[in-house]
């Protein structure tokens, strides 16, 4: 996929509306109702911590692009993993969508006016714990980024046509903490693209999949 209005209307069609109907605190997770949220608290004993991250698509002449950043080695949470920029919801922020951008621009420096906000993908509960609301937003060049070096050892970027291309598409499984997981991964050049951000990127793929 290549064509930026085309994207715009598969998010804005199938994505989810980007303003919480409650605090983004307190609510479950998108499709997690009271019942099943028992279930998940065998693997979580305490609430998943709510948290966002941007999905930046980045419109070139040439075509769709995927901003994402390699973590600093020294962080506590996925150190030296590829991710989308993102973090906690805090009390300060208005929700999901608001702690998103709030995120990138502290982390990379791209602002605010740089980006089209699209919609959000369901919500992703990660194995360390977070219940992260993935914003999908339309990034207009030009831009320059300002990369947190504390938190962001890199910025790169990746066609959307690789994501796309089920070739690309792996399914392994790990033993962590005595339990059997399975993860996607989607390896990119010299990048390992796994764990949460390739599912979250596969929530993306079966929406523009629809269409």
């Amino acid at each position: 996929m290549s064509d930026p209005v085309r994207l715009r209307r598969l998010i804005e069609e199938r994505l989810q509306d980007t303003r919480p109907a409650v605090d983004p605190r307190m609510a479950y997770p998108a499709g997690v109702t009271p019942e099943a949220n028992q279930a998940i608290r065998q693997f979580f004993p305490a609430a998943p911590i709510a948290a966002a991250v941007l999905v930046p698509i980045v419109e070139h002449p040439h075509g769709l692009s995927v901003l994402l950043t390699e973590r600093a080695a020294h962080l506590k949470h996925h150190p030296g993993q590829i991710s989308f920029p993102g973090g906690r919801i805090e009390p300060s922020d208005a929700g999901p969508l608001d702690a998103a951008l709030r995120e990138t621009e502290e982390e990379i420096g791209l602002g605010r006016s740089h980006i089209e906000l699209l919609g959000a993908l369901p919500d992703y509960l990660t194995g360390t714990g977070f219940r992260v609301t993935p914003v999908v937003g339309l990034v207009h060049p030009p831009f320059r980024l300002r990369l947190d070096a504390f938190e962001v050892a890199e910025a790169f970027e990746v066609p959307l046509s690789h994501f796309l291309d089920p070739a690309n598409h792996q399914r392994h499984s790990m033993m962590h903490e005595g339990r059997l997981r399975h993860f996607h991964a989607m390896p990119y050049g010299d990048y390992y693209i796994w764990g949460a951000t390739a599912g979250m990127i596969m929530s993306l793929y079966k929406v523009l999949r629809q269409g």
